[in-house]
C-alpha cells in the first residue's frame, strides 16, 4: 500500500495522454497474448476456451474505452454564473483505489476496475479471487510491459485477511467489489465506516418470462445460453423460467428438454466441442449437483417444472 501511495504521486502528475499510451500498448499486448491468457484462464477456472477468450475480450474493450480518458477527464467552465462569478470544475485522482474481484470472470472484472482507475491517475491494488489468481497476475505483468511505472498496479493475493486490510487502511480511498450479496454488504458497510468511497455489485440471478406469443425457438436458445453458458457461474445466468399459459409451458418443455439433455460437458481442451466445462471447485460441484446439474437432475427438474406449471394453472 505504501508502494502504491508513493507511485501514485508521480503517476497523477503524468499527463492523461501519456497515461492513455500505456493502455494503448496494453491493448496490443492483450491481442498478442490472447490465446495464452485464455488457456491459462480455462485451465485454472474450467471455462471452455471460447468463453475464456470472451472473458478477456470484454476486459480488453474496457481498456480500449479508457484510452479516451483524456477527453472524458475534461472539466467544465461556466462564465457569468452570477454577478462577477465564473464557475469551473476539475477532475482529479482520488489517490489509491482497490478492487476485490470474483472467480467467475478473472480477466474481465479486474480490467473493469483497474483500467478506469489507472487512466484517471490513481494507483490500484487488486485483490483477485484466491480460486483463480493467475490471469490477474498475468495482466499486471502485461501492464508493466506496456510501460506502467512499478507500484501503480499491485496484485495482492489472499482471503478475508487481505480484504479487511484493504477496507481498514487509511491509504486506500476507494474500493470496488464484485461478488456475492452477503460479502458485498460486508465490504460496503466496513469500507464506508472507514470513510472510503465504496461501490459494490452483489450477486444476482435472473428470471425469464416466456409470453404466449413468444418465438419459442428463440426463447429456448436464450434460455439454454443464459442458464447453462459458463456453467451458470455468472450473474447474467437465468435460474428461473416462467412460461405464461399452459400452451406456452408445454411447447417450452417440448423444445427445451431435448436441448438440455444433449448439452456436452467436458474439459477446455475439447475447444468448441463442449457446451460448458467443469465448475470451479468441488464445493461448487456439490452445489450444482444439488440443483440438478447432472443430466439426470436436469431432466428431472424439467419434468417437475412441467407438473408444477400445470398444477398452478399456468
Amino acid at each position: 500500500m505504501e508502494n502504491a501511495a508513493t507511485a501514485q504521486v508521480g503517476w497523477a502528475a503524468t499527463n492523461p495522454q501519456r497515461r492513455a499510451r500505456v493502455l494503448m500498448k496494453f491493448v496490443d499486448l492483450l491481442h498478442r497474448d490472447m490465446n495464452k491468457l485464455a488457456e491459462a484462464l480455462s485451465r485454472e477456472h474450467g471455462k471452455t476456451l471460447p468463453n475464456a477468450k470472451g472473458d478477456v475480450i470484454r476486459g480488453l474493450e474496457v481498456a480500449e474505452f479508457c484510452i479516451g480518458a483524456p477527453h472524458m477527464m475534461k472539466g467544465e467552465f461556466s462564465e457569468d454564473a452570477g454577478p462577477g462569478i465564473n464557475m469551473y470544475s476539475m477532475r482529479q485522482p482520488v489517490g489509491v483505489a482497490a478492487g476485490i474481484t470474483p472467480f467467475n470472470f478473472p480477466a474481465m472484472i479486474p480490467m473493469w476496475e483497474f483500467c478506469p482507475a489507472i487512466a484517471a491517475g490513481n494507483a490500484f491494488i487488486l485483490k483477485p479471487s484466491e480460486r483463480d489468481p493467475s490471469v490477474p497476475m498475468m495482466l499486471a505483468e502485461l501492464m508493466l510491459e506496456a510501460g506502467l511505472p512499478a507500484g501503480v498496479l499491485n496484485v495482492v493475493n489472499g482471503d478475508k485477511e487481505a480484504v479487511d486490510a484493504i477496507l481498514d487502511d487509511d491509504i486506500i480511498q476507494a474500493v470496488g467489489f464484485v461478488g456475492s450479496t452477503p460479502i458485498a454488504q460486508y465490504v460496503y458497510s466496513r469500507g464506508c465506516a472507514a470513510g472510503k468511497r465504496v461501490q459494490c455489485f452483489g450477486g444476482a440471478k435472473n428470471h425469464m418470462l416466456i409470453m404466449p406469443d413468444a418465438d419459442m425457438d428463440q426463447a429456448v436458445d436464450a434460455l439454454v445460453g443464459a442458464g447453462y453458458g459458463a456453467a451458470g457461474e455468472r450473474c447474467m445466468a437465468v435460474s428461473v423460467a416462467v412460461p405464461i399459459g399452459e400452451a406456452a409451458a408445454n411447447l417450452l418443455m417440448e423444445k427445451l428438454i431435448p436441448r438440455v439433455e444433449n448439452l456436452k460437458i467436458g474439459p477446455y481442451t475439447a475447444d468448441n466441442d463442449v457446451d460448458f466445462g467443469p465448475l470451479v471447485t468441488k464445493e461448487s460441484l456439490c452445489t450444482g449437483q444439488g440443483s440438478g446439474r447432472s443430466r439426470r437432475g436436469r431432466r428431472r427438474n424439467a419434468r417437475r417444472g412441467r407438473a408444477q406449471l400445470q398444477a398452478s394453472g399456468l
